[in-house]
């Protein structure tokens, strides 16, 4: 059974920490600013040590997974939430005491990127749900409808039925100057799209199953090992419904796209995929390969209905996704239909 962690309430505690990268200086008045939206909220937030900027991570490894894991552990705290992603969430894994975890009762962990190498872990190994959702310092934007934010979903009641589908705009590039105005709550969105699927020929995607995925550069790392073992969970919390699996490039080139890829389907992830849904990205594509010819090489010759353009990648807007969660995709052009609808159970 996906155990998921108690809806967040006004008084409870959100623990801000940074397990990949920390925060510069001239950004940390835009970290006050999304704090206080949770203050705003009836939440406290409880900032700590590990949120500095000293290069590629916030601290060295053992100290990032001390304060992580002490969050996680704190009944006090009941979610987690880093500033942001970053390059080596990877190093805290193999330091967190997972037998303590288990133990525990679940905290929502929210974030994408690289936050998305801890969530996989914690619902996998776990069965913890968790929300890959906008990061601490994208809170303050104002989420288009019919995407949620991250914090209505950690705050709706067990059972709860959340429906979602696609922005008709988003963010082609670039960030907004949080270092000059930190308060900015709009964001521009420039381009359209949609969902679409992968091969228009072979009809509607209709599918069910449990959420599950993340930032493919980062998450295939876990492929195959004790922290990533995907038909393990599938066998344990999907039934016979299989997963939706969610994956977006965040800036890799198309071809290294590809092998990260083949990573998870040589450790059986697409066996157990009962739909794949391909997030929107910027990332570049290769010499006469695109990014869609990455999922095209990976999923070749398997019976699995891909979406592509989900709201699930780097350019925002991004859905909120319950890691674990049961889910149904309906994407049907021709009947207007594109909808994502969870339940928490």
């Amino acid at each position: 059974m996906v155990r998921y962690p108690r809806p967040l309430q006004p008084g409870d505690v959100v623990g801000v920490t940074a397990p990949s990268s920390g925060v510069e200086d001239a950004l940390r008045p835009r970290l006050e600013v999304a704090a206080d939206v949770l203050r705003g909220r009836g939440l406290e937030v409880r900032l700590g040590r590990c949120l500095q900027d000293r290069g590629v991570a916030s601290a060295p490894a053992p100290e990032r997974a001390a304060e992580l894991q002490d969050m996680l552990l704190d009944p006090a705290v009941r979610a987690v939430v880093p500033p942001w992603g970053g390059e080596l969430a990877v190093e805290v894994l193999p330091l967190l005491d997972w037998d303590a975890l288990a133990a525990a009762e679940p905290t929502w962990l929210v974030g994408y990127s690289d936050i998305s190498t801890l969530a996989l872990a914690l619902t996998t190994r776990l069965g913890w749900a968790s929300v890959h959702g906008q990061n601490l310092m994208d809170t303050p934007y104002r989420v288009p409808a019919p995407l949620l934010p991250w914090l209505d979903v950690v705050t709706a009641p067990a059972g709860a039925r959340l429906e979602q589908g696609p922005s008709e705009r988003h963010r082609s590039s670039g960030w907004d100057d949080w270092a000059a105005d930190p308060h900015v709550a709009e964001r521009t969105y420039d381009r359209p799209g949609t969902w679409e699927l992968l091969d228009p020929g072979a009809g509607p995607v209709r599918a069910r199953g449990r959420l599950l995925g993340g930032c493919v550069e980062t998450t295939s790392v876990l492929a195959g090992t004790a922290y990533g073992d995907v038909p393990a969970f599938a066998a344990a919390h999907a039934g016979g419904d299989g997963l939706l699996l969610h994956l977006e490039a965040g800036g890799d080139g198309a071809t290294d796209i590809a092998r990260d890829l083949w990573r998870m389907r040589l450790a059986g992830w697409f066996d157990v995929a009962a739909a794949v849904l391909v997030g929107r990205t910027s990332a570049p594509d290769a010499d006469g390969f695109t990014q869609l010819d990455a999922v095209r090489s990976a999923l070749a010759g398997l019976d699995v209905p891909v979406v592509t353009g989900v709201d699930c990648g780097h350019p925002p807007p991004q859905l909120a996704l319950v890691e674990g969660a049961l889910a149904e995709v309906v994407v049907d052009p021709a009947a207007g239909e594109r909808r994502l609808v969870q339940t928490l159970a």
